[in-house]
């Protein structure tokens, strides 16, 4: 390939990276202005919310540009198809982040509910999952990734999930008016579930563009 094409494809693979940097920045920070009831901290997450969007698109078209310009094959060819997939999944995890920012002035007016039932403990365990799928990506090292890992640990997310909903229930039988604080907290552990199982969608991806195979994590 010719030295240009792979001039761009490095730099669109930075700019996955970049994007990927800010939809789990989003994530992040949505969960901290949550926990801490900063309003302030969750305007401005929201304030970003197109900037995700803009890069998804700008990468589209590059990539598509690339694909249609050179006409890649074998390894070159799986790099891109796997960019075109994986800001799809990073697209939905920064759409998360901006859920999440949005209820943060609806559930700063009361105190949180037994410490936020441990979402802050799931927020960084989904994280990891992210990060570690992204560096994957980068490297090209699939040692951070195995499938055996990775469905543990989204193994270990899923009951998380299943735990704040057990509890949340509790509470709201107990007491009433923790009923629309609980769900929101429900809605979310719902949501960071739903991050994890992006990681493994990328995983499954970077295993693809560096193998040539298809491997499925569930």
């Amino acid at each position: 390939m010719p030295e240009k094409f792979q001039q761009e494809l490095t730099k669109l693979k930075s700019d996955v990276i970049a994007m990927a940097e800010l939809a789990t920045c989003f994530l992040e920070r949505s969960i901290e202005a949550l926990v801490d009831q900063n309003v302030s901290l969750a305007t401005t997450i929201l304030a970003m919310k197109d900037e995700i969007l803009e890069m998804d698109q700008d990468i589209e078209r590059r990539a598509l540009h690339l694909l249609t310009l050179y006409q890649p094959m074998a390894i070159d060819m799986r790099r891109i198809g796997t960019i075109l997939k994986i800001i799809t999944y990073i697209t939905r995890v920064g759409r998360y982040g901006k859920d999440i920012a949005d209820v943060v002035e609806e559930l700063s007016k009361k105190p949180h509910v037994k410490k936020m039932v441990h979402i802050p403990i799931m927020r960084d365990k989904t994280l990891s999952m992210i990060k570690d799928a992204i560096e994957a990506f980068r490297t090209e090292k699939l040692t951070l990734i195995p499938a055996d890992g990775m469905i543990a640990r989204d193994d270990e997310v899923d009951e998380m999930r299943y735990e704040i909903f057990r509890e949340c229930l509790t509470y709201m039988m107990e007491d009433q008016s923790t009923i629309t604080r609980c769900m929101h907290y429900v809605m979310i552990a719902r949501y960071l579930e739903r991050c994890a199982d992006h990681a493994c969608k990328i995983a499954e991806k970077v295993h693809y563009m560096v193998k040539g195979a298809h491997m499925e994590i569930k």
